[in-house]
């Protein structure tokens, strides 16, 4: 039997460089110039005991198959959006399981339990998927050569 649970990267930081090269493959664009090895130093400020930055695992059979991250700022050209849900990937054969809408779900718990009234995420080409979990369009904006979609969502009413 499968046993699946999601924990905070903090307690699991053996699975850095994995989860690191998932992200350089998904994201160098984002980051031009960075390598692996500094994208592995800059995932370890995820182990502070800080609220932010945390970033959440779903950990399937003792591997990871998936991310998603709570973070002060993720666009540089947006200072004034935050905090901000990134970093969500879920490994290619495990997609379509509910493994992505889980993580974010985990953020937005996280969030909202640390008080805070809202979430911002960019996306170049998942604002339906974001929409179906309760995200809205704020505005599309070229970022890093790509058309991005900056959404929200409120975490209190």
């Amino acid at each position: 039997m499968e046993r699946t649970v999601i924990v905070d990267l903090q307690d699991t930081p053996e699975f850095i460089p994995t989860i690191a090269a998932w992200h350089q493959a998904e994201w160098a664009a984002l980051n031009p110039g960075e390598t692996l090895e500094q994208r592995i130093a800059r995932m370890r400020h995820y182990l502070s005991d800080d609220v932010m930055p945390r970033m959440f695992v779903w950990v399937e059979d003792g591997q990871p198959v998936g991310t998603a991250a709570f973070v002060r700022s993720d666009m540089d050209t947006r200072p004034e959006l935050s905090p901000w849900l990134a970093s969500v990937y879920v490994k290619a054969e495990c997609r379509g399981k509910g493994v992505g809408a889980a993580l974010v779900q985990k953020v937005l718990s996280h969030a909202e339990a640390a008080g805070f009234p809202e979430l911002f995420l960019f996306t170049p080409s998942k604002e339906h998927y974001y929409a179906k979990l309760g995200w809205h369009t704020l505005f599309h904006e070229d970022y890093h050569g790509q058309r991005e979609t900056v959404m929200k969502i409120g975490l209190q009413d």
